[in-house]
């Protein structure tokens, strides 16, 4: 037998998992030689650009594109007529065009689009386009939109209505009845966006010859985009190639396909050419799919020891004008008010209203994050009602896995006991609240969130992961994955996940993510699904590529397949007494057929994917993710600012494949979770959006950004990868019950609306210290009269 390499000296086999392992892709990102859409080179590429509706509400009458067809260099001019099929994520809720037909429901949609040699023609193309719209009534609001003489936005969704939930579970009635205490309370929630670093782009070649279109984007979900670009451009999918570059974020604007990438494969199409499409920041907070404004209705019921009786929710969102994600926002927010705490009664009604506004849709967090701050805050409040700890009231309501919940969640593992615990010791929770200096409090709160819906968007009896794995002559082994990494780390996860199983090195293994003719089809990167399900299907992959390679070296040592130990670099017989190095082995194995290619797949289990009900699928999860923090403010009375001092959080994640990786995923939630609470809010005058733009659009920065201590907490779930769960959205939605509970602790008043700016902090302010002197006067008018 060869000698084994330097590397087969190295016996012991280095773990792969759980090591804080740098991001495989970090060097291209951190120097500048990380392609983006908009970096991607693209010589003699047509420059695309799009005509907006500069109404919220019209009926077209006409487009009349003549001129911008005849002026020199303009290349192709694409409206309406060009697409009659409609897309939307949601194979039943399909209700959006890319270019508007008939009527024009938000400021800003897209009506008409050109390609020109260069972006001064292009503009001149689109100035030169004349609409003829006819103004209709426009409705910004759900409450509005929900009035009997209303004007209907779509014909087939009377009342505005998209979506309406009515669930019941258990007896709610007795429940509130054999309560000790019983509080009911408003929350109104503004419209948030994604705000995400990198602004849309799309390019589109049309290769005129073979009829075939390749497509590179921002995208989150690259197969949910190739299907959609088969149906509205009416082409067999497998004329489509659909790639994802690096992507510079997402948090859920990308998890859909957005009208853009439709409209530059019809300019190229109609072209004959490659056209490079760029939206600006503004066209990009107008595409916008995020947080819906939200009311909320929210009763609960606690026994004296603080245990759930009962529950009675309410939602309202302002869906804006197409459906998109809407009927999955509306039904998240219903069934994750469960599998967190027992819960024994519930009911639920939800209502997914239109306007006309951009589109909402799904956002990280989706679905949970407004209940989520409901239910916290008023848990609190009752808490102090009771004259009870606000962290035992949490542990007296915990569940111990596997659980399932009323509603039919099954959860499998879950750490939040041992989340509380870390949080309380490390803020000194016991020895300080109550005793810190004026102005400044402490408040905690919970959070939770899925780990890949059981159930995927789109139904096709296929896998919902799949993964390829390569091994050829060099020894080396290709990752072939459709999982998108959108800076969340998914491929370093993939890569740790086959170097565990193989016992190799991370610098034997390649990613190659997200390119639909050489990787196989992956949903996408939504509902924090990668870890669970994609990183379960590449330990099937490594398995099977293991199996063989044992099989190989069996036959070079002479012994059954049993008798062998892989230790990476090197395979040895159980005793001990012979060896064979990797790199024969790979020989051996590649000897009858050449190049290997294994395949490694996964499915949620039946178990997991919920109950019968309508519905019943949105919630499920494969795993559930746990978190607990605390956080401590200062408030300024005065001015009505907050500042955040500190963050502990402790986030269950199962197993944190990388830690380095899992804790910036907190890091980064919570961050989220501080913008919505503290200043993010889109805003409208008639339609046109007020702060479409990173100046106006008020997201923290490093100066707001407080000390966070990130605890991981890993209560290893049976069917995660070597345990572990979701990474990337459980911590957020605590954020910001826990940061109105500070606030009430530092000033006595519990606010009912976020976000938290300081104009609204100090309304609610003054407008106690006004309900305080009036008071007073009643008491002394008593008095003086009693005496």
């Amino acid at each position: 037998m060869n000698a084994p390499d330097d590397r087969a000296l190295r016996v012991a086999v280095a773990p792969a998992v759980g090591v804080r392992q740098p991001l495989i892709d970090g060097v291209e990102k951190v120097t500048g030689r990380a392609l983006y859409t908009a970096d991607l080179p693209a010589r003699h590429a047509l420059v695309g650009a799009i005509l907006r509706s500069p109404l919220p509400h019209a009926r077209i009458r006409g487009i009349d594109t003549r001129a911008a067809r005849a002026m020199p260099g303009v290349r192709a001019v694409v409206t309406g007529d060009d697409c009659d099929v409609p897309y939307g994520v949601i194979p039943i809720a399909q209700n959006e065009f890319p270019l508007a037909r008939e009527r024009v429901r938000y400021r800003g949609e897209p009506v008409a689009a050109v390609a020109a040699v260069d972006a001064a023609t292009a503009r001149a193309a689109l100035a030169a386009i004349v609409l003829d719209l006819e103004p209709l009534p426009a409705l910004f609001d759900a409450k509005s939109a929900l009035l009997p003489q209303a004007v209907q936005l779509h014909e087939n969704k009377p009342g505005n209505v998209e979506r309406e939930v009515d669930h019941s579970f258990g007896d709610v009635d007795a429940g509130f009845a054999a309560a000790a205490l019983v509080r009911e309370q408003r929350f109104h929630y503004a419209e948030v966006t994604h705000a995400m670093i990198e602004p849309n782009a799309a390019l589109a070649e049309w290769d005129a010859a073979r009829e075939r279109l390749t497509l590179h984007s921002v995208t989150q979900v690259p197969y949910y985009v190739h299907l959609a670009l088969a149906r509205c451009l009416r082409l067999d999918e497998s004329q489509i190639r659909v790639v994802k570059p690096f992507v510079g974020g997402g948090f859920g604007h990308r998890t859909e396909t957005l009208n853009f990438e439709i409209v530059a494969a019809l300019l190229a199409r109609a072209a004959a050419d490659t056209v490079k499409l760029e939206l600006s920041r503004e066209e990009t907070f107008l595409t916008h799919r995020g947080r819906p404004q939200t009311d909320i209705r929210l009763k609960i019921g606690l026994t004296r020891e603080g245990r759930i009786s009962a529950i009675d929710c309410e939602v309202i969102q302002r869906g804006g004008a197409y459906a998109g994600y809407g009927l999955v926002t509306i039904l998240y927010a219903g069934a994750l008010l469960h599998a967190i705490y027992r819960v024994p009664a519930s009911r639920y009604h939800g209502l997914r209203v239109y306007a006309n506004t951009p589109p909402n849709g799904a956002m990280r967090g989706h679905g949970s994050v407004d209940v989520r701050h409901a239910f916290e805050a008023l848990l609190d409040q009752m808490a102090a009602e009771l004259g009870l700890d606000p962290f035992d009231v949490r542990r007296v309501n915990l569940f111990t896995a596997p659980h399932r919940t009323i509603n039919e969640l099954q959860v499998n593992s879950c750490g939040l006991g041992e989340c509380l615990d870390k949080v309380e010791a490390a803020s000194l929770w016991r020895e300080r609240r109550g005793r810190l200096p004026a102005g400044r409090g402490l408040g905690m709160a919970c959070s939770h969130y899925v780990s890949g819906s059981a159930k995927p968007v789109h139904w096709t009896g296929e896998p919902h992961a799949v993964v390829n794995l390569k091994l050829d002559f060099d020894g080396g082994i290709t990752v072939l994955t459709g999982a998108a990494d959108i800076g969340q780390g998914s491929s370093t996860l993939l890569a740790q996940a086959v170097a565990e199983v193989l016992g190799l090195s991370l610098d034997r293994l390649r990613v190659i993510a997200n390119d639909s003719v050489v990787t196989p089809k992956d949903n996408g990167s939504y509902s924090s699904r990668v870890s669970f399900m994609v990183g379960n299907a590449a330990v099937r992959a490594a398995q099977a590529l293991r199996a063989l390679l044992v099989a190989a070296a069996a036959r070079r040592l002479g012994v059954d397949e049993a008798e062998v130990d892989c230790l990476g670099e090197l395979y040895r017989t159980v005793d001990g007494e012979r060896t064979v190095g990797y790199r024969e082995v790979v020989t051996a194995a590649l000897a009858d057929g050449g190049t290997l290619t294994v395949k490694g797949s996964w499915s949620t289990p039946v178990e997991v994917q919920g109950g019968k009900f309508k519905g019943a699928a949105v919630g499920t999860g494969a795993g559930y993710s746990y978190a607990a923090q605390v956080v401590e403010v200062e408030v300024d009375e005065a001015t009505g600012m907050v500042r955040v001092l500190r963050v502990w959080v402790a986030h269950d994640c199962g197993r944190a494949i990388n830690p380095l990786a899992v804790e910036g995923q907190v890091q980064g939630s919570v961050w989220m979770g501080m913008g919505q609470a503290l200043g993010e809010e889109t805003r409208y005058s008639d339609g046109l959006p007020l702060a479409a733009n990173l100046l106006d659009y008020r997201v923290p920065t490093i100066v707001e950004s407080p000390p966070i201590d990130i605890f991981i907490v890993e209560a290893p779930d049976p069917n995660g990868p070597f345990g572990a769960k979701e990474a990337g959205e459980g911590s957020l939605s605590g954020f910001l019950p826990a940061l109105t509970n500070a606030v009430a602790d530092a000033t006595g008043l519990r606010l009912t609306e976020l976000p938290a700016s300081p104009d609204r902090l100090l309304d609610a302010l003054q407008a106690r210290a006004r309900r305080q002197r009036v008071q007073r006067a009643i008491a002394e008018a008593k008095q003086q009269a009693g005496a």
